[in-house]
């Protein structure tokens, strides 16, 4: 795709002002053509790519950034919102959307991590950093005598 000219919106805007003024007063479209090349200073195929770049803009003015004219080379396909003007394409150009924030996953913490504590656990919630307290001591001192007991 090679880019042959493009146009901004303020100038397209005001280039849409003056066709309607001119079609209004019942001028021909060629005579319209003529009176925009002598406002903008444009002649030639440039003239040709602004009036086609006009239709295309108003079809949708709304958040236009510019329109370009554009040749598509063999093989390449074209724009999808371009439209086809004899040998060239014109395509609109608009403001990129937002992209939407990332979503956490549903438990509230951050995507792509397992486990909630850290550690070796896996997920258990961390004791305290100076041992077990002497109520976990007893608790494991018991449970490990009962799994002896169970054994014998």
């Amino acid at each position: 795709m090679k880019n042959v000219t493009e146009f901004p919106n303020f100038k397209l805007l005001q280039g849409i002002k003056v066709k309607t003024a001119l079609a209004a007063e019942g001028k021909t479209p060629e005579e319209i053509q003529a009176a925009i090349g002598e406002q903008f200073k444009l002649e030639g195929d440039k003239l040709k790519y602004f009036s086609n770049a006009l239709d295309v803009a108003n079809q949708n003015t709304d958040k236009l950034v510019r329109v370009m004219v554009v040749t598509v080379g063999e093989g390449e396909n074209p724009p999808v919102k371009a439209t086809k003007v004899e040998e060239h394409y014109y395509i609109p150009e608009y403001p990129a959307a937002p992209k939407p924030a990332e979503q956490k996953d549903s438990k509230g913490g951050k995507g792509g991590r397992r486990g909630g504590g850290g550690g070796r656990e896996g997920g258990k919630p961390k004791g305290s950093p100076w041992g077990m307290t002497p109520e976990e001591k007893e608790a494991k001192k018991s449970a490990s005598q009962k799994a002896k007991a169970v054994k014998a």
